[in-house]
């Protein structure tokens, strides 16, 4: 036998009390498509209003967020390791090539063939040169030579000078010019 369920003077169930067992439940009602629609779509606004004010609040344009400092950096480098030693590699060596002689210049002429001024030591070597007078001209000017201090052209730098008609020897040294004019060929004798 069950007990039958209180009802209050309005003819609504009461609250069960001690030692009577509650009423059935009744089945669920399932809400209409339209407000499940409706209900989803105002959480979906809610939910877009509630993103959109979190996210603008970091702006850069108010003054809060200006005078906040920015945030620190931390850059953490990796120390590089120390590059290996290279190994020891014995080699045979290889024979020298033999140097080449330095070119010598070419010795200065021992004779003297024409006119004009010579520098001794370079144009022509030290020593005597004689000649045999001077060339067949027909003005008869002779044979003129001179040692000369420097090739200036200036009558100081004459050391020593002479025309001459027939054989001659003249003794140079290293350093002075040897001018000559009108002569035969000068060979160097000593």
């Amino acid at each position: 036998m069950s007990t039958p369920t209180p009802q209050s003077p309005f003819g609504q169930p009461t609250q069960p009390t001690w030692g009577q067992v509650p009423p059935a439940t009744p089945p669920a009602i399932k809400p209409s498509r339209r407000k499940a629609w409706f209900t989803h779509g105002a959480v979906a606004v809610v939910a877009l209003g509630v993103g959109a004010g979190m996210g603008g609040s970091g702006e850069s344009g108010s003054a809060a967020a200006s005078a906040q400092p920015a945030p620190t950096v931390t850059v953490t480098r990796t120390a590089e390791a120390a590059a290996p030693k290279p190994a020891v590699t014995v080699t045979a060596k290889a024979p020298a090539k033999p140097k080449p002689k330095p070119t010598k210049k070419p010795a200065a002429p021992a004779a003297i063939d024409g006119d004009g001024q010579y520098l001794v030591g370079e144009d022509i070597k030290a020593g005597t040169y004689k000649t045999a007078g001077p060339q067949d001209d027909d003005f008869g000017l002779g044979c003129y030579w001179a040692r000369l201090k420097n090739a200036s052209g200036e009558f100081d730098a004459i050391i020593a000078n002479d025309n001459i008609t027939g054989q001659a020897r003249v003794t140079v040294h290293k350093g002075e010019y040897f001018e000559t004019k009108g002569c035969q060929k000068w060979e160097k004798v000593g």
